[in-house]
């Protein structure tokens, strides 16, 4: 990973906790309103939330799992599909519950908690672990196209759930924040116990 991902994920943390204390003050309130009144009923974007939902996400892991367990024999590259994947799903929901942000008010809404959007982390979380994964030992034209189409689709998925209404635009930008820090913390992991490896082995 490249060295500046390092500080960025401490900046997306510092982000992250910002808009948890200011979510109620009446910059962001304008803030969610002006996205709001941009984006809400635009259907060609409301669309990508479909490659955000659990379903479609669950899917992708387990296409990851049996090409690094199958393929590349990289056992460890399971435990970071499950520790981006999955863990961070749960912190999600741990978020969720400590913070209590009720959603944007529209019929037939959901009833889970707003902040920080899961869809959102869950986005960015299984689009850059799988760009992470796949460009690892691919040319660099390769990884550049990856991790364009991933950060796209990150984008893309959390704009949509503003155009439906299922979210505040600052849970959008609060789950991009934590999902990106919590990214970087299991590639911190994964890179260590590949070093670790490949001294015992020489």
């Amino acid at each position: 990973m490249k060295n500046w991902a390092y500080p960025l994920a401490i900046l997306t943390l510092v982000a992250f906790f910002v808009l948890r204390a200011t979510y109620q003050s009446e910059t962001i309130q304008n803030f969610d309103t002006k996205m709001a009144d941009i984006l809400f009923g635009n259907r060609l974007i409301e669309v990508f939330h479909y490659i955000g939902e659990p379903l479609f996400v669950v899917s992708v892991a387990i296409v990851l799992m049996v090409y690094l367990a199958w393929k590349m024999k990289n056992y460890r590259g399971l435990v970071f599909v499950l520790l981006t994947f999955a863990a961070g799903n749960i912190l999600n929901q741990l978020l969720k519950k400590w913070v209590q942000r009720p959603r944007p008010e529209i019929e037939d809404q959901l009833t889970s908690f707003s902040f920080p959007s899961g869809h959102s982390m869950s986005g960015i979380l299984y689009l850059f672990a799988t760009a992470y994964i796949l460009s690892e030992n691919n040319k660099k034209v390769r990884k550049i196209q990856l991790w364009v189409g991933a950060i796209v689709l990150t984008i893309l998925i959390g704009m949509s759930r503003v155009a439906g209404a299922r979210h505040f635009a600052s849970d959008v930008l609060a789950g991009w924040s934590v999902g990106f820090t919590w990214f970087i913390i299991c590639v911190i992991w994964y890179e260590r116990r590949k070093r670790a490896i490949q001294k015992a082995n020489m």
